[in-house]
């Protein structure tokens, strides 16, 4: 079994900059990808950012390309997801999730994440 807890929400001003932090515990040889998805009322959730494993191959959306950036402390199975020049429209409630391996992988595809955190609210405020 494998245990997911994000954190490191909060309120800033559009602008702003906010560090998400992800600990996965347990089984951790069993997943291959961790990632960030973000919900907002009335809307799907979306995949936000990815990370192999590995650290070696990331996926971003569109839509925060070139402005979040996503990392891992391999030392304390720590995934961090840095979030700059932000938006009001990135408001939203963040989640990190793990993912087992996948015979056909699809970057930030929610269904293929099996293990979730509680998430943490992110509010930006223009």
């Amino acid at each position: 079994q494998v245990q997911v807890v994000d954190s490191g929400g909060g309120s800033v001003q559009a602008g702003g900059s906010l560090r998400l932090s992800c600990v996965v515990s347990g089984n951790i040889p069993s997943i291959t990808r961790v990632g960030w998805f973000r919900l907002t009322p009335g809307k799907e959730r979306e995949g936000v950012a990815e990370i192999d494993i590995s650290g070696h191959t990331k996926h971003y959306s569109d839509s925060v390309k070139g402005r979040f950036s996503i990392s891992q402390d391999e030392r304390t199975n720590t995934m961090y997801l840095r979030m700059d020049s932000l938006k009001p429209e990135d408001t939203a409630m963040y989640y990190c999730a793990a993912s087992r391996p996948r015979a056909f992988a699809v970057s930030l595809r929610v269904s293929q994440y099996d293990y979730w955190g509680q998430g943490t609210q992110v509010t930006v405020s223009s």
